[in-house]
Formats: structure tokens, sequence, C-alpha cells
């Protein structure tokens, strides 16, 4: 199969998703089922987002959810401050804020009574943080494990700070009783289609978007970053401001997500920034295929359901757990680059060749390029 016919193939597997999951409220008159399903979709933005930056770029943020949760509460925030009754104190203040003695409301909630400015902060005030961290650790040439773990203390310092400023976020409680979100004169409930199909829509277009960018010169810039970084700097690329870029495009993506989830569950939570969470999108994320954007959203779309399945089972309550842990290691063990590594090996049976064969020739072929071409064309096949 040429180049030009795996893309169209590729583009195509793409759009059928998209139309599969468009096509859900259709079948599913089920309120409680639409709300579900909107998670799964949720979380397969997530761990897209991850993938942008690890499978593509090779940079572990094991401090996903501080994206998540930031979003999260941007537009929690929001909502709150259009909760019916308005006001529950002197100056509009939310509940909480009331019950800690807080006397007005502070000066960082106040732009928040614009949903315009919620939904930019969502996006900005993740990407922000994210350019800030990542500035110095990878202009100080940090790879490897140790990005992993700064990224993962960057996560237990902001859950702290949530947490401990609980006059301003609420605490362990978070953002609760929110109002719903309208926009354009659609209500935005819960357990509505719109919601469904906000959420359905924005994966699409996160999707085909992600796939334009690591098809882009930078894409395959970053995909030789992660496959030789010293090389891709040899050829004088900066390679810290590739990395950066893709650092905060995952942070900004995973914050939309977070303020699609504020959406969905109807309230914000220092738990959208937990460390359970954060190991989970990577797991989502190897499981489906980190090199590859469907592959990881349709991992975590997979994982998710059914780890919600399985502990909604009076036959799986004590089990659930275990089951999920061994899918994992089966998955790890046998199919290292994902479940979507699975439609690989059906094409090249079909083919009449072995998945390995077309692997290496794959590797081998631009070897007779000019250098530089050399770099963009390692890129990963599925995705």
């Amino acid at each position: 199969m040429g180049k030009h016919d795996a893309t169209r193939w590729r583009l195509i597997g793409y759009a059928i998703f998209c139309v599969l999951i468009l096509l859900v409220p259709l079948f599913v008159d089920n309120a409680y089922l639409l709300n579900k399903f909107s998670r799964y979709l949720v979380f397969g933005i997530l761990s897209m987002a991850l993938c942008l930056s690890w499978g593509y770029a090779g940079i572990l943020n094991l401090g996903q959810a501080v994206s998540f949760g930031l979003g999260s509460y941007c537009m929690a925030m929001a909502l709150k401050l259009r909760t019916i009754p308005i006001q529950t104190g002197a100056g509009g203040l939310p509940d909480f804020m009331v019950w800690n003695n807080v006397k007005a409301l502070p000066w960082f909630w106040e732009p928040f009574h614009s949903y315009a400015f919620a939904i930019a902060a969502g996006i900005a005030v993740p990407a922000i943080l994210a350019f800030l961290l990542g500035w110095f650790i990878f202009r100080a040439r940090v790879t490897g494990v140790y990005v992993a773990i700064i990224t993962l203390a960057m996560l237990v310092v902001v859950n702290l700070l949530i947490i401990d400023q609980q006059r301003f976020t609420g605490g362990f409680n978070g953002l609760t009783d929110l109002t719903t979100l309208q926009l354009f004169g659609i209500d935005f409930d819960a357990y509505s289609t719109a919601t469904y199909y906000l959420v359905a829509i924005s994966l699409s277009l996160l999707l085909f978007l992600g796939l334009a960018i690591v098809h882009s010169k930078a894409g395959l810039v970053l995909q030789a970053i992660r496959d030789d970084e010293t090389r891709v700097r040899y050829f004088g690329y900066d390679v810290a401001s590739y990395q950066n870029f893709a650092f905060c495009l995952s942070a900004g993506i995973a914050g939309y997500a977070g303020m699609l989830y504020t959406l969905v569950m109807e309230f914000a939570s220092p738990t959208f920034l937990g460390v359970e969470i954060s190991l989970s999108i990577v797991i989502w994320c190897a499981v489906g295929g980190r090199a590859s954007l469907i592959g990881s959203a349709l991992g975590a779309i997979v994982v998710t359901g059914v780890q919600g399945s399985l502990s909604e089972t009076p036959a799986f309550l004590d089990t659930w757990m275990l089951i999920m842990g061994a899918l994992f290691i089966v998955v790890v063990l046998f199919l290292p680059k994902g479940l979507i590594s699975l439609i690989d090996l059906v094409f090249a049976r079909r083919r009449g060749k072995p998945a390995e064969r077309e692997a290496m020739a794959a590797d081998a072929a631009p070897a007779a390029a000019s250098p530089e071409p050399q770099l963009a064309a390692d890129k990963v096949r599925v995705g």
C-alpha cells in the first residue's frame, strides 16, 4: 500500500469513527446512558491530548490531570456565578465563600462573569502553565523519566493548592450546585442530546486537527525529536521550542476536555487533578496506542466503558480492578503498539505480508533520501 493509499484509508477510518459517535443519540434514548457516553468521549479527548505529547513528541506527562482540572474549574467558576439563586451573599458571593467568611468576591473570580473569558481561560491557563514549566524543562534539556517526575510533582503541588485554598476554591468539596451552560439559545444540560453532540463534535474536530498537525512539517519534526533528539538538534532545529509547542498544545486540549467534563458531571472537584486520573490517562493512551490519535481516543473509550460496565455489575464488584489490570498487562505484553495495531495486522495479512516485514520496509524506505527529509519521514504509520 502506497503512502497516498495509507493516508486515504486513515482519513476514511477517522471519518467512520466520527460518524458512528455522532449517530449514537439516534439509537440511545436513555438520558443516563447518553450522559455516560459523553463522559467516555471526554476521556477520549483527554487521552488524545496526551498522545500528541507522548506518542508524537516522546514527552511523558504524568501531570496531564493538572490541565484537565484547571479547565474544569474555569468552566465551573463561570457556572457557579450564575447559579440560581445567583447571589447567596453580599456582592454575589458563591455559597462556600459565605460559609468561609469571605467578604468580597476575589479579583480573579470577577472575569468569570463572562462565558467568553471562562472558555478562553479554560484553554489558555493550562497552556500558559505548561509553557512556563516547559520552558525550564526543555531549555535545560531535561528528558525521559525526569520530565515525568517533574510533571507529577507539579500535579501534586497544584492539587494541594486547590484543596488548601478552600475559601476560594471550595476545598475538598470542589465547586458544586452549578447552573446549566446556555449559549446561542441552546441549553447544554448534562443529560441532554445537545451536550452529547457538543462533546462528540469536539472530539471529531480535534481528531482531524490533530491529524493535520502531526502530518505537518512541525509534526514530522516532533516525531524525529522523539526518535533521536540529538540528531534533530544537529540539523539546526530549535528542539526545545518544538517540544514546548507539543507540551502546550496537549495542555490546551486537556483544558478544553476539562471544561466539557464539568458540563457533563455538573461539578468540579480536586479529584480531577488527582494522581489516579493522571495515571489512568497514561493507561488509556498505552492500551489504545500512544502512536495513534484515534487509537488513544478509542483506548480511553474502551477502557472506561469496560470499567464502568464491570464496576456496575454485581458479579464483578470485588474483581473488576483485577480484570482491568489483567487487560492492561495483556495488551502491553502482546500488543505493545496498542489495540489500534490490530488494524495494521489485519491489513498486512490481507496483503499477504507479515506485519514485521512491512514495518522493516517502511523504516528502510527513506534511507536513500537526503538527511533532512529522512528525519521527517520517520513517522508512525497509524494515526
